[in-house]
Order: C-alpha cells, then sequence, then structure tokens
C-alpha cells in the first residue's frame, strides 16, 4: 500500500463502521416513518375534504330545488294578481 491509502484508512476501526451503519439506519427509519405518517394523513384528509364536497354538493341541491319551488310561487301569485 502507498502512503496514500495508509493515511485514508489510518481511522478506519470497526467501531466508526458500526457507528455509521447504526446512525444511517436510525435516519433511514426517522425518514420513512415520518414519510408513511404524512402520506396516512394526507390520504385521511383527502378523505375528509370529499365527504365536505358531497355534503356541499347535496345542500346546493337541496337550495336550488327550494329556488324553484320559490320561483313558481312568485310566478302563480304575480299571475293570480293580473
Amino acid at each position: 500500500m502507498t502512503t496514500l491509502e495508509q493515511s485514508h484508512l489510518k481511522g478506519f476501526t470497526l467501531k466508526n463502521l458500526i457507528v455509521t451503519i447504526v446512525g444511517t439506519t436510525s435516519i433511514v427509519t426517522s425518514v420513512m416513518t415520518t414519510y408513511f405518517a404524512l402520506k396516512d394523513d394526507v390520504k385521511d384528509l383527502k378523505n375528509s375534504t370529499e365527504v365536505i364536497n358531497r355534503v356541499n354538493d347535496m345542500r346546493l341541491k337541496i337550495l336550488e330545488t327550494q329556488v324553484q319551488i320559490l320561483q313558481q310561487d312568485v310566478k302563480e301569485l304575480k299571475e293570480r294578481k293580473q
């Protein structure tokens, strides 16, 4: 080995290798856990938004029906006055 290779391998120990592997595993686990938690949160938010949109659509249909009924009533009242 050359002097350059020896200087690069000098600080490499089993302890450093284990610490590096454990640290990397810990970081990857944390990132994956956070990712899946956020993914579930986004899915729940999407579902609740869909439910709210359905309820709003139903309310809108009911209001449109009521407006049509009121317009018919107004038309009938106008026709009676004439």
